[in-house]
């Protein structure tokens, strides 16, 4: 039996829904509305997040495939609430989503 929360897919966390995420991550609100600003006068997202996201992890701000249960609660809430968008045509949170690691944009590129 897999540990309860660690389930694989399809885990009873949220039958096995997912997001395909993008963020971009500011430690400082107002370096985060900046970012904000490059993103709504048209500049794509993916520059945008490699240019001021302090997530380093991944290139241009993408998370992946992730599943409920494995994102803090207010990015989960956020990622999940979201229609699913394109580069080209973004859709992504209208203000900075707060969490413990500080600020973040946040757009779904694909949901199972």
């Amino acid at each position: 039996m897999a540990p309860k929360g660690k389930g694989g897919k399809g885990g009873k966390g949220g039958g096995g829904t997912a997001v395909k995420v993008r963020h971009i991550l500011c430690e400082k609100h107002s370096k985060c509305m900046e970012a904000m600003e490059k993103v709504k006068s048209g500049v794509r997202f993916s520059e945008v997040a490699s240019q001021y996201s302090e997530d380093k992890a991944r290139q241009g701000g993408d998370l992946g495939w992730m599943t409920r249960g494995s994102m803090v609660g207010p990015f989960q809430e956020a990622a999940f609430a979201l229609p699913v968008s394109s580069m080209d045509k973004p859709v992504y949170t209208d203000l900075p989503v707060k969490t413990k690691f500080g600020y973040h944009i946040i757009m779904v590129e694909g949901k199972k």
